[in-house]
């Protein structure tokens, strides 16, 4: 446990003192392993499709709870339509942007951390994204290379939530509207996916999206490494939580330093681990009363890769 919950930090090389250098290979890839094989089952639930009825019409489109247990504590934010969720992507190149800028820019009422980042000198800089950027059904960011196939977190045009290993032509067949590169996928079909807290991959911050069979979306952030107040959380925490929430799909975001839940006010709600505050950021799932009116600009679209190196920055 000590070791996968520094195989999880920016330090993963210090866990080589505890299990060894051998150790930690065969532990790093048995995860990807086992991340890989979590996300091929195919996902078969269903939400509704028409729009919230007027019995819904003063139900409040957000909610959040905070949810804790054995040395951890976090937030729960639940969106009742998930067609009121958007991933967003820095205005400018350079570092990403703070997820407080984009709700203040975009005039959003909550936003989370999303997908992963390069960040090869650990300065928080989130600006090349890991994998896939799909945003509003068009590729944002393609750093695949000849991979044929990655491991997504999102949603299609009608709000069903999509997470597991996804060709992008499958994705295209499948409506995808907003996704990024993640994992792993840790509920599907209503069944969650990790034994127990030992094939949890340690203990840090978390940040998880799922969806409940009546489509509503939730966030669940934890956060970590932080003694006294929360020292973070294993995936099967996460899974329990959600499990018992109600979500029928789940899968991990990007976590640790990253986790992040900001308000319509631009404010922090929970309380990130970051050493030098909240991290600069290259997506954002964002919640909006009216989507379609937030312009998303594609921030990488016309720059040479030279122009994207986390490394320069």
């Amino acid at each position: 446990m000590v070791a996968d919950t520094i195989i999880t930090t920016q330090h993963r090389v210090w866990a080589k003192y505890i299990i060894g250098e051998k150790g930690l290979k065969e532990r790093v890839a048995a995860y990807q392993a086992r991340f890989d094989q979590m996300g091929e089952e195919r996902d078969t639930h269903v939400i509704p499709v028409a729009a919230p009825g007027k019995a819904d019409a003063d139900l409040p489109l957000t909610s959040v709870e905070e949810v804790s247990g054995e040395g951890f504590h976090g937030y729960l934010l639940s969106v009742r339509d998930p067609k009121k969720i958007r991933l967003v992507v820095p205005l400018k190149p350079g570092r990403g942007e703070k997820v407080t800028s984009m709700v203040k820019r975009t005039g959003a009422l909550y936003g989370v951390n999303a997908g992963g980042f390069a960040d090869p000198n650990w300065q928080g800089n989130g600006f090349q994204p890991i994998g896939i950027v799909i945003s509003q059904g068009k590729i944002y960011y393609n750093g695949l290379g000849n991979a044929k196939s990655t491991q997504i977190v999102g949603l299609d045009k009608n709000g069903k939530m999509i997470a597991g290993r996804y060709s992008i032509q499958e994705l295209m067949d499948l409506g995808i509207s907003e996704a990024v590169t993640f994992s792993p996928r840790i509920i599907v079909n209503g069944k969650g996916l990790i034994k127990n807290r030992a094939q949890g991959w340690g203990i840090a911050p978390r940040s998880v999206m799922g969806q409940k069979e009546d489509g509503t979306v939730m966030f669940l952030l934890i956060d970590g490494r932080q003694p006294g107040y929360s020292i973070g959380a294993t995936l099967y925490d996460a899974q329990e939580i959600m499990l018992e929430h109600g979500a029928v799909i789940a899968a991990n975001l990007d976590g640790g330093s990253s986790t992040v839940l900001v308000n319509g006010d631009g404010e922090i709600v929970n309380k990130p681990s970051a050493a030098h505050g909240e991290r600069y950021l290259p997506t954002a799932f964002l919640v909006y009363d009216d989507p379609s009116s937030v312009e998303v600009p594609n921030v990488w679209a016309g720059l040479k890769p030279s122009d994207i190196d986390p490394g320069k920055w």
